[in-house]
């Protein structure tokens, strides 16, 4: 297998519930290069990168009070009408994305600095 196949293959794409139209999926690309500033960060135990994550660990640490108030809010409505309202939904999905790039980034699966933003 080339070089570009291999760049573009999902990081998991023999896990059944994936098959099974899971609705939730993780997509990363393999990076054909990683910062070797940014791994020398991450082995100094994450010193580097906990601090300019600084901001992002705040505004989560918020968040997460609030994603759960919605996420507990939206389960009244969705017991009472059936169905998920968009608002509380995108709210919640956006804090999940913002998150999860936030610790790919941490973790260093991606150099590319998280944006601030729930898209």
């Amino acid at each position: 297998m080339d070089e570009q196949q291999t760049s573009t293959q999902k990081v998991a794409p023999e896990i059944p519930l994936l098959e099974a139209g899971y609705p939730v999926s993780y997509d990363a690309m393999y990076p054909e290069s990683s910062s070797r500033l940014w791994a020398l960060a991450t082995l100094l135990f994450f010193i580097g990168k906990m601090i300019v994550l600084i901001p992002h660990a705040i505004i989560l640490y918020v968040l997460s009070f609030v994603s759960i108030i919605v996420a507990i809010l939206a389960q009244v409505v969705v017991l009472i009408t059936g169905k998920y309202p968009r608002p509380l939904f995108d709210f919640v999905v956006g804090f999940t994305r913002w998150q999860v790039r936030v610790n790919a980034f941490a973790l260093g699966i991606t150099d590319k600095y998280p944006p601030f933003t729930f898209k």
